[in-house]
């Protein structure tokens, strides 16, 4: 009789534990969250709309809040559902409910990956994560991958430049170059000229800048400080401009007197002075011309393989006249060209007949005069 009611006290005992501890095994196991993007890379500044399905496993209605956990205390997010925000949801047995969960990451944050949970308190816990693909600021950035440009002084200098917005607001940026006198920068945005830039927020603006260094400067590395500002947000970008010297060259006579006078069917010989007037040495300069037609102009030399800055060089140019060139004044152009600088020299040239030719027309015109009154007298009498 002991053994029996010792028996039936075992057996009371664990129903009533079995019956304590089942609707909380069911509940632990009664909802459950669902989302397809788990972890997601993005930019800082970004929004991060998440759409989770809260599922009930179970035979009967569960409702349960819904929390985040392990979130940065910078981070700002929302749970709606149906259009409005939540702090706890009812799902109907065997169904689910979809709610949307929005996270706003900082501009101002350091770059790489956090973790957190989406959780349903006494159910279940999702785990998250956000990894921050570069680091964060809420200032503006400018910034170029090319900022050092090697040229001439007569060259444009052209940098390809980025202006990042880092703030929650649409910004116009003023741009400004802070160059000794002389110095001339233009700014372009999609191909126009321009003094300031929208950029919106959280967004990237391309910005061409043209420097143009004074004609006159010495060859030297130049820094080129450029601004872009709003109100309290600036940022910096510094250029380098190198000068390797300027290329310019002159191509006159020894006198500066280009005309000349020249008999048809005569050539002429001029000597040319060419100079370098620039800073650097020029190579490979080549002497043409543009003359009349069925005249020649020959050069020597005919090249010049290098002319360092401030020399001269003597140059011959024989001008070769039609012999049938009617008597007026003709233009030739003499050009010294290379790929670095090229000068031209405007050559006004008179051409005469020569006397030969003029005697020449003088006996044609009296033999013909002589062959009509020859003929006048044979056949004047009859």
């Amino acid at each position: 009789m002991f053994v029996c009611t010792k028996r039936w006290f075992y057996l009371l005992c664990s129903t009533f534990i079995f019956t304590c501890l089942l609707p909380q095994s069911i509940s632990a196991q009664g909802l459950s969250l669902y989302t397809p993007y788990t972890r997601i890379s993005v930019p800082p500044g970004e929004t991060i709309d998440y759409s989770v399905d809260i599922i009930n496993n179970t035979g009967s209605v569960r409702t349960s809040a819904i929390k985040i956990s392990g979130l940065p205390e910078e981070w700002d997010y929302e749970l709606k559902s149906g259009g409005y925000s939540i702090e706890e949801i009812a799902v109907l047995p065997g169904q689910k409910k979809t709610l949307s969960f929005t996270l706003h990451v900082p501009f101002k944050i350091d770059k790489g990956t956090y973790n957190f949970h989406l959780t349903a308190p006494g159910y279940t816990s999702l785990p998250m994560a956000v990894t921050i693909s570069r680091q964060g600021t809420s200032q503006a950035q400018f910034s170029s991958k090319q900022t050092n440009i090697e040229g001439a002084a007569n060259s444009t200098f052209t940098y390809n430049a980025e202006l990042r917005n880092g703030s929650g607001e649409s910004e116009a940026y003023a741009l400004r170059a802070m160059t000794q006198r002389g110095w001339n920068v233009i700014y372009k945005v999609n191909g126009k000229q321009v003094s300031s830039v929208n950029v919106e927020p959280n967004q990237t603006q391309r910005v061409t800048i043209e420097v143009h260094p004074p004609a006159e400067i010495k060859a030297g590395t130049y820094k080129i400080p450029v601004t872009a500002s709003s109100g309290t947000i600036s940022a910096r970008l510094e250029l380098e401009s190198v000068i390797t010297g300027t290329y310019d060259l002159a191509l006159t006579t020894p006198t500066g007197l280009l005309s000349t006078h020249i008999t048809a069917g005569d050539k002429k010989r001029i000597k040319l002075l060419l100079k370098n007037t620039g800073s650097a040495a020029i190579g490979n300069l080549e002497l043409k011309s543009k003359k009349p037609a069925n005249w020649d102009v020959s050069f020597e030399p005919a090249k010049v393989n290098n002319l360092a800055p401030g020399k001269t060089e003597e140059i011959y140019a024989t001008i070769s006249v039609d012999d049938k060139a009617l008597a007026g004044d003709y233009v030739t152009e003499l050009q010294a060209t290379s790929t670095e600088a090229r000068s031209e020299a405007a050559f006004r040239i008179s051409v005469k007949n020569s006397v030969l030719a003029g005697w020449t027309g003088i006996l044609v015109i009296l033999a013909a005069l002589g062959s009509v009154y020859a003929l006048i007298r044979k056949y004047g009498r009859r």
